[in-house]
């Protein structure tokens, strides 16, 4: 039986302006469906969450948090152990944050508040220190850049063959030429279909394919050349750039924070 994790529910009564909830989810934990009379920004570390709201999927790693407004029903899955934490915020702060759910990217110093308020189990931010890190944490939030999915989908019958591949092999490293031929169509009608429908270049959604799929070779210990080479790099320069273009630091950072 997957373990399942029950949060606080809409008619139960925050226990501040802003509250937060820590947990250790184990492999394949399941949230489901539920909504908040409060905001909420889920971070983890150490995996991924995938979180359906409103009809989409999200895909997130641990470098963006997933932001779901008040009223939104949501429900989660995690295929990894992960440290999760919920930063709740009620309606009258919210309004700092977008109205619909997406991602917002979590910058080195919101990991680190994030981190320590975890290990001193912060629930609710007493002390006048406590209260300024919270409000430097939501300083730090909004200034990234919403993204509607890290890793979109379409119901487009050209891209649908494209998405199942990345699914299945996220190193393929089959053209957009290739694709194109397979799918009997040209390169430009496929490139315009995937700028179009995914907000993206075929080359922007194989990276982060690539990405997302790193995170997880990496955890599981492979070395970062394995890794570069396993994605179809020559070698571990470019593989380098693609993670910190995404994550803002490097893989041999990942692998510390993970020890």
């Amino acid at each position: 039986m997957r373990p399942v994790y029950h949060p606080l529910r809409a008619e139960q009564a925050p226990v501040a302006d802003i509250f937060f909830n820590y947990e250790a989810f184990l492999p394949n934990t399941i949230t489901p469906k539920h909504s908040h009379a409060w905001g909420q920004l889920q971070l983890i570390s150490g995996g991924i969450m995938e979180l359906h709201a409103a009809g989409q999927r999200f895909l997130s790693p641990s470098q963006y948090a997933i932001w779901v407004p008040a009223g939104i029903e949501h429900e989660s899955y995690t295929r990894r152990s992960i440290h999760y934490c919920s930063m709740n915020i009620v309606a009258n702060r919210a309004g700092v944050f977008p109205d619909e759910t997406c991602l917002l990217a979590v910058t080195p110093i919101a990991q680190a508040i994030v981190n320590d308020l975890r290990e001193r189990q912060i629930r609710v931010a007493e002390g006048e220190a406590d209260k300024r890190l919270v409000e430097v944490l939501i300083d730090q939030l909004i200034l990234g850049q919403a993204q509607p999915q890290f890793l979109p989908s379409s119901t487009d019958k050209l891209l649908q063959p494209i998405l199942q591949q990345f699914e299945l092999d996220p190193a393929s490293q089959k053209s957009l030429k290739t694709w194109a031929s397979e799918l009997h169509t040209t390169e430009r009608t496929l490139a315009r279909r995937c700028q179009d429908c995914l907000g993206m270049r075929f080359t922007e959604l194989r990276q982060r394919h690539k990405f997302i799929y790193s995170l997880q070779l990496l955890r599981e210990g492979l070395a970062i050349k394995e890794v570069a080479l396993t994605l179809g790099y020559n070698q571990t320069s470019p593989y380098i750039v693609m993670f910190k273009k995404y994550a803002q630091y490097s893989p041999e950072q990942y692998r510390r924070q993970l020890a």
